[in-house]
């Protein structure tokens, strides 16, 4: 049985309840008023002016903006505990500090108003078609993952700083584990741009990739591989897991999928599960890294997961999600396969599940 920990946000007495709701209420309208704050400066020049603070005519002298501006930004930016005010002097308050230094919280703003903002509008309307209907906004397909290469800026940016910002901290730490067993052929199910094939070339000389994706994606992971002269030691697979007629190349001794099957519903996860233990060598086994919510040390990181799921409702596929991890196990055991391990704290908020066949 995996020990995972409970999402646990402190108790709340009937009046900071109500607050609390009410700021639920108002986020759309604090989350567009901090943006530009932060997107235009207003924050910046606060934090130049430390504890000294800056007073409003200070900063409308500036011409950067205008009073109006001021007054009504920087007031729903002191509701949201971003900025303070002592003796008609603003500054910046902590939070504030995190939106203007703190990658993580830059990456996060940026993917939710970037990608998912609009889009999420339609969430009701995606829950109910089991579609992601908010993709419209971004362009017209009928699933994110063939357009990756084709957004429009600025999603198409913030979408792979945000894939990147949370994947690429775990590699390092990782790739021991991956050849704890010696694998000679190993297999990447959604290589996206080949990080990981790079990065595992890179470390075993004599292993050999074989990356499977969408045909537009290994395009990306093609193009990489050659740039770092690896192309050799590879071989692509362009492949559709949503087509129930693909089948995967055997004999592998490990098969490793990083933030991929949280792409599918639970359906669709369990046919993977079912081709890759039917990829596998005599011995070999599968290493899954994910983002599990109920496997995060602080609250803060599970809170995170939690609502990076709608993402995937309204703008992804429309059935997928953050999971937990027990709803990995169940579905690998039906396919066949047993856990073996289960490591958790891998970069920011990463987990490794090592299965075998039962």
């Amino acid at each position: 049985m995996l020990e995972t920990k409970r999402f646990s946000p402190p108790k709340q007495r009937a009046f900071d309840a109500r607050f609390e709701a009410q700021k639920i209420a108002f986020g759309p309208v604090v989350f567009h008023c901090v943006r530009y704050a932060w997107k235009r400066g207003m924050l910046q020049a606060l934090g130049e002016a430390g504890e000294r603070g800056v007073t409003l005519d200070e900063l409308e002298a500036s011409g950067r903006w205008s009073r109006y501006a001021l007054k009504l930004v920087l007031e729903s930016c002191l509701s949201a505990g971003v900025v303070l005010i002592e003796g008609g002097r603003w500054q910046l308050d902590k939070t504030g500090f995190c939106l203007i230094s703190d990658d993580i919280t830059r990456v996060n703003y940026d993917f939710i108003h970037d990608v998912c903002y609009r889009g999420l509008f339609e969430l009701e309307r995606s829950l109910d078609a089991g579609k992601p209907l908010g993709l419209m906004h971004l362009g017209d397909w009928s699933s994110i993952y063939p357009a990756l290469a084709d957004l429009p800026e600025p999603a198409k940016s913030s979408w792979f700083a945000f894939d990147h910002h949370y994947s690429d901290t775990s590699f390092p730490d990782i790739l021991p584990d991956v050849f704890a067993t010696a694998p000679r052929r190993l297999m990447d199910i959604g290589a996206n741009t080949g990080k990981f094939s790079v990065a595992a070339l890179g470390y075993d000389a004599r292993v050999e990739l074989h990356l499977v994706d969408l045909p537009q994606q290994l395009a990306v992971a093609d193009a990489n591989l050659a740039s770092q002269s690896l192309r050799g030691r590879a071989q692509l697979h362009p492949r559709n897991l949503l087509d129930a007629a693909t089948t995967l190349p055997g004999g592998m001794d490990m098969v490793w999928m990083s933030q991929f099957l949280s792409c599918f519903g639970e359906a669709e996860i369990a046919r993977i599960f079912q081709r890759v233990a039917d990829c596998l060598a005599d011995n070999g086994q599968v290493l899954v890294m994910d983002t599990f919510w109920d496997r995060q040390r602080y609250d803060i990181a599970a809170y995170c997961l939690i609502n990076t799921s709608p993402y995937f409702t309204a703008m992804a596929s429309g059935n997928s999600k953050v999971y937990e991890s027990a709803d990995y196990v169940r579905l690998a055991e039906a396919a066949g396969l047993r856990l073996l391990t289960a490591r958790d704290g891998i970069g920011y908020c990463h987990s490794l599940l090592r299965f075998a066949r039962a």
